[in-house]
């Protein structure tokens, strides 16, 4: 028969394992407990944010409406617009163009030399899509095949 000694050494053990499996449980939802509430504070910071923000009132546009960004699509060319609503590399074809060398028309290669890049494929073949996307939206016409001039010149 086990003595009561051992038996309460043996039930003393027990709950020594207990107590430290307890710890560490503690710990690990101390340390839940304190990232769910670094969670929540910085929900609440961000709609307190946002509650400012809509309860200012709208601050005046600082860009001109209609201006394009380098990506932005073609718009068809309507009576009035202005090439300023081009994205920058297709107001600097419609500027070559228009310019006098561009009178008579231009193909894709003079074109590209003319805008100071390299006459190369690549180039060309980007800058001939880039026409003939502005001749579609009616910003440059094509008076031959491959020769491009600006809407308003009327080529020989």
């Amino acid at each position: 028969m086990p003595s009561v000694l051992g038996l309460l050494e043996a039930r003393e053990k027990k709950v020594r394992e207990e107590i430290a499996r307890l710890r560490e449980e503690a710990e690990r939802v101390q340390a839940a407990l304190g990232e769910a509430e670094r969670v929540l504070e910085r929900l609440v910071d961000a709609r307190a944010t946002v509650a400012e923000v809509l309860a200012e009132p709208p601050s005046k546009v600082t860009e001109p409406a209609g201006s394009a960004v380098a990506g932005s699509p073609v718009l068809r060319r309507a009576e009035g617009m202005a090439a300023s609503v081009l994205a920058p590399d297709y107001q600097r074809i419609v500027s070559v163009l228009e310019s006098e060398a561009g009178r008579e028309g231009m193909r894709c290669q003079q074109l590209a030399v003319a805008l100071g890049l390299q006459a190369v494929p690549a180039k060309v073949e980007g800058l001939r899509s880039k026409a003939k996307r502005l001749v579609e939206r009616g910003w440059a016409r094509q008076v031959r095949p491959g020769v491009f001039t600006a809407l308003a010149v009327q080529a020989g």
